[in-house]
């Protein structure tokens, strides 16, 4: 099913060639390999960001849930700011805020700097994933949908296979500040990617801000915007705060962290690729199970993070049951909001990064409480199994419509 489904919306899918439609989602693949590696590798340095600018690891933490909230914050307001220009346009602006961000961070003197260049940075993702999602399902075949944006998510699990952990490795090696240079780099590599191999959609009309808007009143879209806060919230109440978890829970050495983070990467790209098929199968019974596995899994590494090999093994599975639920929650939200999918699609990044915010903070706050680092394990599990409960509901909800609506069928019959 085209995410796209407006049939005003809707250009045909053989308007761009199998060829130049896979060189588009590769665009969009490498912007997303540079956002997710902005987003991701501050969890890999927080020790030396702690100890360089003189806070606590709760207060480096922070810094996670500083760049949620501005993704959060920005989202809508990006949608609303861009709405009007042709999407490939809108892709470089809010890639031009990107780089503009990062060389902040590159340059940040003090705590309160990094935090400001950390907003600024984020302020360009949701609007970048809301609109290249749009995009990606507009370009490809019919019942391909999740898959294209499954392709374009590569990228941002690619982030953790490479750009994370050899961030963190060229941070410790060189300095924090050298991370964010380079990611800088990566941004402008992407920002040429997607002017030479997005082609310009002008067939592809502007959204309709008020009707986007009252889309998101329908209850269902707010369930599905819900489930992504929570669903995925979950794993950033761990992931967060892994890297002490690793050497002090796990004794992975500092070096070492950056190939765990490798491994933790590879999951997520098998994961990512796994949700996009399960999503274009089934996708609320999927979507479901992955959930359950999921709280499983960071419930077991409450124990399993005090052995070496049993929490590399963990953190392995773990990236595969996180990142399979990315297509998924996407597409649902998506999906829901039909007749609206663009400021809908936004604002589901938005609330990836709510729940990534929220669960940085929960994580910080186990912490704090002196609970120990296997707390904040179990924490993520329980947050992840409240995303579980309302994805039943809204679940539960669509059937009682849909056995509704065929009996107002057989009556009118």
């Amino acid at each position: 099913m085209n995410l796209s489904t407006s049939s005003k919306a809707a250009a045909p899918a053989d308007a761009v060639s199998a060829g130049a439609s896979r060189l588009a989602l590769l665009a969009l693949s490498v912007a997303a390999f540079a956002i997710g590696t902005t987003e991701f590798v501050i969890m890999g340095l927080l020790p030396e960001v702690a100890s360089d600018l003189h806070v606590s690891i709760p207060s480096a933490g922070l810094l996670v849930s500083g760049y949620a909230l501005g993704v959060a914050a920005g989202a809508p307001l990006l949608a609303a700011l861009t709405a009007r220009m042709e999407r490939r346009n809108a892709l470089l602006l809010l890639l031009g805020l990107f780089i503009l961000g990062n060389a902040l961070c590159a340059v940040a003197p003090n705590y309160g700097v990094l935090m400001v260049a950390r907003v600024v940075a984020a302020f360009c993702h949701g609007s970048f994933f809301g609109i290249g999602a749009v995009v990606a399902s507009h370009i490809v075949p019919r019942g391909q949908a999740a898959r294209a944006i499954a392709l374009m998510f590569t990228g941002l699990t690619l982030a953790n296979v490479l750009g994370v952990p050899f961030g963190t490795f060229l941070g410790q090696w060189a300095g924090w500040r050298s991370t964010f240079g380079a990611v800088t780099l990566l941004g402008v590599v992407a920002a040429i990617a997607v002017w030479r191999l997005v082609p310009a959609l002008p067939g592809m009309p502007s959204p309709d801000m008020r009707r986007e808007i009252v889309v998101l009143r329908q209850p269902q879209v707010l369930l599905a915007l819900a489930m992504t806060v929570l669903g995925f919230g979950g794993v950033f109440t761990v992931f967060t705060y892994i890297a002490p978890i690793l050497q002090q829970q796990s004794h992975v050495s500092v070096g070492a962290t950056g190939w765990v983070l490798i491994l933790f990467g590879v999951g997520t790209t098998i994961g990512n690729m796994l949700g996009g098929r399960l999503a274009d199968w089934r996708l609320m019974p999927s979507l479901a199970g992955v959930l359950v596995v999921l709280a499983l899994v960071m419930f077991a590494f409450a124990w399993t993070m005090h052995s070496t090999i049993a929490a590399i093994v963990t953190v392995f599975v773990w990236g595969v049951f996180a990142f399979a639920t990315v297509p998924p929650l996407q597409m649902r939200v998506v999906q829901q909001a039909s007749e609206g999918p663009h400021l809908a699609s936004t604002l589901n990044i938005a609330a990836f990064n709510l729940g990534n915010a929220i669960g940085a903070f929960i994580g910080g706050a186990m912490i704090d409480l002196k609970l120990g680092l296997p707390s904040v394990s179990i924490a993520g599990a329980v947050v992840t199994l409240l995303g579980l409960l309302v994805t039943l509901a809204s679940a539960a909800l669509e059937r009682r419509r849909a056995s509704a609506a065929a009996v107002a069928l057989a009556a009118g019959a």
